[in-house]
Formats: C-alpha cells, structure tokens, sequence
C-alpha cells in the first residue's frame, strides 16, 4: 500500500463529491466490492460464483498494484489506533441509500479484532489476493460483513484482514507518498450533502507547498495531490527539477487543456444549460468570422447537430475560456468542415475607489461548485442557468474587523435578497449562498456589496436562458415556467423591495413584463435571446478549422488548427513523453 497515514476520509479520490458505479462517496459497495471485483478480474481468479474474465475488460483500476512477497500497507500505529477508530467513523454503522451514506448509530468493533488502516494505495501479494476474494472462511466473512456498512472501508479492509490473518507476517508498514495536508481549509465537511460525516481531504500542491517534498528524509515515490486546473506552476517546477527546462520560446509551456465532453459521452452528460452555452458560442463565433471577413460567401457557415467536443483551456493558471468544437457546412459550396471556436468570458467587476476599509476587499466572484478546499468555483467560467444555485464570494486581505451588505438584484430590478457579512480581521475568503427560490429569472444579474448602503464593489453575472429541457427543444406551453421566474416574483420569503429607492433602481414594472413576453419564446426567437444574453458576457471571435494546410479551409481567415497556440489541436511539448530510458526516466 503507499499512501499517507489515516486517511480521514479522503479516500485516495480527487474530488469526494462524485460517486463511482453508482455509489456513494465513501460507500462500502464503492470501497470493497469494487476492488474484489477488480482483483478478481485483473488476475484470473474465480470467485464463487464462478465468475473469470480477461484481463482488461475492467474499467480503471483502484490504486493497486501486485508484488512478490510482501505486502506494503502502512498502517495507524497502536498509540493513535483510538483515534483512528473514531476519525474513520468505524465505531459508527453507516448505510448506502440514493447515493448518499447514512449515518444510523454507534456500534462496537469485533472483540479480539486487531484493527487497521489508513490509505487505499496497496501493493498486494497474489496470494494475499486470492485470500481475501475467495476465502470462506470466518475472519473474511465477517469482515465483509462488517464493512459493507462502514465509511471509506478500502481504507481498512484489507489492512485490518492482513493483520489478523495468517499472513500478518507479510506486512510491511511502508509510507512512500508525501500528501499536501492543510486542515485547516480541508476538514471543512464539504460533504455533508451526500454523507453524515466530516472527513478531510488534502490539498492541491502549489509552488509554496513544495517545501514539504525538499524536506523529505526518507524514500518518497509519490506525491498528491496535484491538479492543473488549480495550480499547473508546482509542476512545472518539479519538471524543470527533473528533467531540465524547455528551451526558450517554446510554445504552450504555460498552457493546459483539459477535455470536458466528447461526443462519445453522449449528450446526457451534458446538462440543459451547457448544452446551450456551447451551441450559443458557436453560432457567435460563425457570426464573428462572417462580419471580420466582410460577409464573404466563403466565410460564410451553418451549424450542424451538436457538439463534438468541449476543452477547458488554462494559461499561466488562469482560466481562459471553452473550447468548442463542431461540424458545419458552407452555406455557398455545401462542403462540410469541422471549425473549433474560443469563447472567452468577459470581466464585469467593478471596485469603487476611496474604498477606506473596504480597501480590503479584492475580488467579488459569483458562481457555483464553491470549493472550500483550493477556494475555487469549480464551475469555472460561471456557465448558469435558471435552475442553479448561485454563489457570492469575497477575497479579502487582512484589515481592520467590518461589515458589509450584499445585494442581489434581478434583471427586472427586482431586489432578490440582501444580507450581511461579517469579515474578521483575518478573514481571506467569505462566501454566502441565498436560498433563492428557482426559476431565476434569465437575463444579466446584479450583486453589490455596500457599505453603508453606498456601493464598494459590484459585479454582473449572467442566468442564460435555456434551449433545452431534458436534452429537447424547449416547448411553449410546457416549459415556460423555466424562464418565468419565482412565484409572486418574491425569492425569499421577505419581501426587499422597498430597498429599491435606496439602490436607485428603475420600477421593475417594465422589466417584469418584458420578461413575461420573453418566457413564451421558443425556436428562432429563443435562439436570438440566448445568443444576445450569451454574447454581451463572452467573446467568441477566434475560430480555427480542423482542415489542416492541404487543403486548407476556404475561408482565408480559418487558420488550421494545429497551428494556432490555443487551440486543444495546437502542439503541446508536456504530452510528448518518450519511451523508459535505461536510468528510467522518460525525458
């Protein structure tokens, strides 16, 4: 096993909130059976149900790995072994439901049973293996039994079998990762909404954690965790440690790009919002290219179907913008091509000057998929629609103790909430979330944070209007609620609206039944609203063609894809890794 002592919950998985073969995060189908299943398979052995299949046909494996010998597992020594019991929740009997575990009561541990654990990283003997999937006997029987309705059992199981079987001699208690803890931010019980239990997950690393891999004594083969999306620099300067540096002048060092949707996942793993977003950004971009080149029949393009595939794409770790590519057909000649398109979302924040105390406050982000943990939207570019649950975060520097309030207002002026923040003189990060009731109403929002109801910061978001319900065009009659707004036009119970005057805000009259007409629109007519709300937040003029340079597009303002530096076609020297050099290294 390698991994870090007591894992809390962690799990070995990178973000806690997905689920795995339909399980829950931290479920005893997900953390035992899977792995028998996968060991069963991946080494030929026949369980009692008969069942053997190839090698291969599984998915991708858990974080096991097969050794001569002995088994690596390292484990909470005796002197924390209480606090390990009581961390893990294995004193607890918890139970799998709708994809979320249950906690249901206390429970004793086995009497006599030498318990163990920490990490799900294993290297495992054959033999061991072949113990633990096949067995009947007493002590894996009831240890089966026992942590199917245990949280994260992977993290104990197969410790807590080989310490108490007659191979406890091939243990060996070996730690050979160094994991970036920072409890502080990660112990915050981000999961409560899927488990009754506060586990704790480890941070990205970044440039300032990488301290804790220099200082290292002993021998270290692994480090976690890291991720692009969040920091790409930590890495960048342990490959520059490694392998040397790239020359000067090369392309695309800084750059990342990370697929989100191919066409082979289906478009139900597309929601109704994303699916409008990126149809709105390629009929945007087609629009850019045909106004750039003067409305030449050439240049001139329709879409076709959907999507093909949607990329992140990240430089110098910042966001930059989606993706998109798709097929589309000449309106002139009727020859297909397949066109990717860049769209990038546009700022809105506002800082007011002669800020005082506020002078702390230096950023105002609205969003969804909040991480407490690396203190990022996961919902990286804020793509929303009527049906999310938006989020309001403040970044702060240290300051003097204040409070501020925050308000949000609807695109027909409608005061949808305020409340107040209260920011310790410490405080980095605050971050509220308004249960506002849903539909939102579509169109560009508005939240401001005030001090003494004068404005300090202000900042837009855009609630997009859906195409889609369900994957289907919208239809007149039964989905005009979705663009229809809250009931009453009240989001919260309280009425905010005498705040308007204060906010100097126009009559929401005019804009509530300007509204009211745009709910009903279906077809061309909802296509225009959705790509005139889509287009005043993103820009989407740079558009490439898969075509290459022979033959090349015909529209002369197409350059091939491969040859431009955002494009997820262009060149990228960190995916060029050769063959295993004789000093083992790749590069």
């Amino acid at each position: 096993m390698l991994g870090e002592e007591g894992g809390e919950g962690d799990a070995g998985r990178e973000e806690g909130a997905e689920v795995e073969e339909g399980g829950a995060w931290g479920g005893g189908r997900v953390g035992v059976e899977r792995r028998q299943v996968w060991l069963a398979r991946r080494f030929h052995i026949i369980r009692a149900r008969g069942e053997s299949r190839e090698q291969g046909e599984e998915e991708d494996p858990p974080p096991i790995s097969l050794v001569p010998g002995e088994c690596l597992a390292p484990a909470a020594t005796k002197q924390d072994l209480g606090w390990f019991i009581k961390k893990q929740g294995l004193d607890r009997l918890f139970h799998e439901c709708d994809n979320h575990m249950w906690r249901l009561g206390e429970r004793g541990i086995p009497e006599g049973l030498d318990v163990s654990g920490g990490s799900d990283w294993f290297a495992l003997t054959r033999s061991f293996v072949e113990y633990a999937v096949t067995s009947p006997d007493e002590l894996v029987a009831g240890l089966k039994q026992f942590y199917t309705y245990a949280l994260l059992p992977a993290e104990s199981f197969f410790h807590t079998v080989l310490g108490n079987s007659h191979m406890c001699d091939s243990l060996v208690d070996n730690n050979l990762r160094v994991t970036n803890w920072n409890r502080k931010l990660g112990c915050k019980c981000q999961y409560k909404h899927i488990v009754d239990w506060c586990g704790c997950s480890p941070n990205d690393f970044k440039p300032a954690d990488l301290i804790r891999i220099q200082q290292l004594t002993r021998s270290t083969f692994f480090a976690r965790k890291f991720e692009s999306t969040v920091n790409q620099e930590a890495m960048e300067i342990l490959d520059t440690h490694l392998y040397g540096g790239y020359a000067p002048g090369t392309a695309a060092v800084k750059a990342y790009w990370e697929s989100l949707w191919e066409r082979e996942d289906g478009l139900a793993a597309l929601s109704d919002v994303q699916l409008t977003a990126f149809l709105s950004f390629l009929r945007l971009g087609l629009r850019s290219l045909e106004a750039a080149q003067h409305r030449a029949h050439a240049c001139r393009y329709e879409p076709i179907g959907h999507p093909l595939s949607v990329h992140l794409y990240f430089y110098d770790d910042r966001f930059q913008g989606y993706l998109v590519r798709q097929e589309v057909q000449n309106a002139g000649t009727r020859v297909r091509e397949t066109l990717e398109v860049w769209a990038v979302p546009q700022a809105s924040l506002v800082l007011e000057a002669n800020l005082q105390e506020f002078e702390r406050l230096k950023h105002l982000e609205i969003g969804t998929e909040w991480d407490p943990k690396e203190r990022i939207f996961r919902n990286f570019a804020g793509v929303m629609g009527p049906l999310d649950e938006p989020s309001a975060v403040q970044k702060w520097v240290r300051g003097p103790n204040l409070t501020a309030t925050v308000v949000w207002i609807d695109p027909a002026h409608v005061v949808a909430a305020s409340y107040e923040v209260g920011v310790d003189a410490d405080a980095e990060y605050t971050q509220h979330r308004p249960p506002l009731r849903r539909p939102l109403r579509p169109g560009a929002w508005t939240v401001r944070v005030l001090r003494r109801w004068e404005r300090v910061a202000e900042v837009r978001f855009l609630v997009l209007p859906l195409a889609f319900r369900g994957g289907a065009a919208l239809r007149p009659e039964e989905d005009s609620w979705l663009h229809a707004g809250p009931p009453g036009d009240r989001y919260l119970d309280q009425d905010f609206q005498q705040l308007s005057a204060v906010l100097q805000l126009p009559s929401p009259e005019a804009g509530l039944r300007a509204a009211g007409a745009r709910a009903r629109l279906v077809g061309g007519a909802l296509e225009a609203w959705v790509d005139g709300s889509a287009g005043a937040f993103w820009l989407t003029g740079d558009l490439c063609s898969t075509s290459g340079a022979t033959p090349p597009s015909p529209c002369p303002g197409l350059a091939p894809c491969a040859q431009t530096s955002w494009s997820a076609l262009s060149p990228d020297p960190k995916a060029h890794l050769g063959p295993v050099k004789s000093d083992g290294r790749i590069r």
